[in-house]
């Protein structure tokens, strides 16, 4: 009895275990012979995060602002307790040029650059009737004015963002017309000279450059034809001959340059210093705030000559690092541009862009004596509400032309994209996404 109560109880769990697999797949072997695939729940399902913007431009751009943050307070604590007995107000106040210049740049996402078709003709007339007003603010202990409110605000920064949307709105519009020299080089001859003589008379050479480089640059993009381009590139060498001859101290700095190509010490004292930085700090620097070369009479270390501040506290990897980076925002902004819903966002991102990376290699060539001195700023790291401000703008309607463009494709079939003067061989704007603005 107790053997037969045995096998039936062992009888009973393995029925019981042929059973309850079966059990377990009924459903889904009721929902196969139904031609239904059964459904599987992933244990850790994660929703997917679609974002829209370019990420990495967004990370580098924030990898600049910090560096740039923490190179600044090295570099302007010094010179700020010296002039406001306080080594943080120049820090502070770049804080908050940043601070105004996020909310400026996440306004600019959300803003339409459709709409500088409606709006660019106000912009230029605002930013003319600014540089005239600088004109008429004199200062008699100096016969150089640039800025507003105590030269807190320098409209010939916004000078260059200005004109970069102005002709990016004139130059799509006229893009069937650029050939005939009336309606191409002749037109932007005068609005480019317009721009530069009333900078000029600030003076200020370092924006009249940039604007006449990135003027000639956009037209070219734009189709220009190449006639007119290299009629334009003359006479902004005869313009380059005359600026040399009306302003003594540019024909110093351009002799200073050639003197320091040949022999390193005949270079310019600022040059020299600069050397001086590069060379204490070798490979990896001294250390961020251990520099010694801001704290000797070395010129401007906290705006212009701020990458030699870079060499010596982080070394030849840091400077290596920081042009890295400018690399890859202009990566970034040639990818956007090339992908652009249309040829009025393609010239806008390709102009903004070359801009800044422009005023970059400019400021940090200067330095080590691979161009002649000029006053441009080196974007997101150099103090300077007015400059910060307006690149965070820039990078602001990068980011909205980016959005745009994302949108288009999960939209439409975009597999085609916009060619800067179709770099197949052609010599216009692509116009297969679209011309017409909205």
């Amino acid at each position: 009895m107790g053997e037969r109560n045995t096998m039936t109880t062992i009888d009973r769990r393995s029925k019981k275990r042929k059973i309850m697999p079966s059990l377990l797949n009924f459903g889904s072997d009721q929902k196969a012979s139904q031609g239904v695939r059964p459904r599987i729940k992933p244990v850790n399902s994660q929703r997917i995060i679609d974002i829209k913007i370019d990420v990495p431009l967004l990370l580098v751009v924030i990898t600049l602002l910090v560096f740039g943050l923490i190179i600044l307070y090295s570099a302007s604590y010094d010179i700020s307790f010296q002039v406001f007995d306080d080594s943080s107000v120049l820090f502070l106040r770049q804080i908050r040029a940043l601070l105004i210049g996020v909310v400026a740049a996440t306004l600019m996402l959300f803003f339409d650059y459709h709409k500088f078709t409606r709006y660019s003709l106000y912009m230029v007339a605002f930013t003319l009737l600014a540089l005239v007003i600088v004109l008429l603010i004199k200062d008699d202990s100096s016969n150089i004015t640039r800025g507003l409110f105590q030269g807190s605000v320098q409209p010939s920064e916004l000078a260059k963002l200005v004109i970069i949307i102005y002709l990016a709105v004139w130059l799509h519009s006229k893009r069937d017309q650029l050939k005939d020299i009336q309606f191409g080089l002749l037109p932007l001859g005068i609005i480019l000279s317009i721009f530069c003589a009333l900078v000029m008379m600030q003076p200020d050479i370092s924006v009249v450059v940039t604007i006449l480089l990135l003027g000639g640059l956009m037209f070219f993009l734009a189709g220009g034809d190449l006639k007119q381009i290299a009629l334009l590139l003359l006479l902004t060498i005869l313009f380059g001959g005359l600026i040399l001859l009306l302003i003594p101290y540019s024909m110093t700095r351009l002799e200073d340059f050639f003197s320091g190509l040949k022999e390193p010490i005949r270079g310019s004292y600022q040059v020299l210093r600069s050397f001086d930085a590069f060379i204490k700090g070798g490979w990896f620097g001294v250390g961020i705030g251990k520099g010694e070369t801001k704290l000797t009479d070395f010129p401007v270390p906290h705006t212009d000559s701020i990458f030699a501040v870079v060499g010596e506290e982080t070394g030849v990897f840091g400077a290596i690092l920081l042009v890295a980076l400018f690399s890859l925002l202009l990566w970034r902004g040639i990818l956007i541009s090339l992908k652009a819903p249309d040829e009025l966002g393609s010239l806008l991102a390709a102009g903004l862009t070359v801009w800044i990376v422009t005023e970059a290699f400019i400021n940090m060539a200067v330095m080590v004596n691979l161009l002649p001195f000029a006053g441009n700023a080196l974007p997101f790291i150099s103090y300077g509400g007015s400059s910060l401000f307006v690149s965070l703008v820039a990078i602001g309607i990068l980011m909205n032309i980016s959005y745009q463009s994302k949108n288009k494709m999960e939209g439409k079939d975009n597999n085609a994209v916009v060619d800067l003067r179709r770099w197949d061989g052609g010599r216009r704007l692509s116009s297969a996404r679209g011309s017409s603005s909205r």
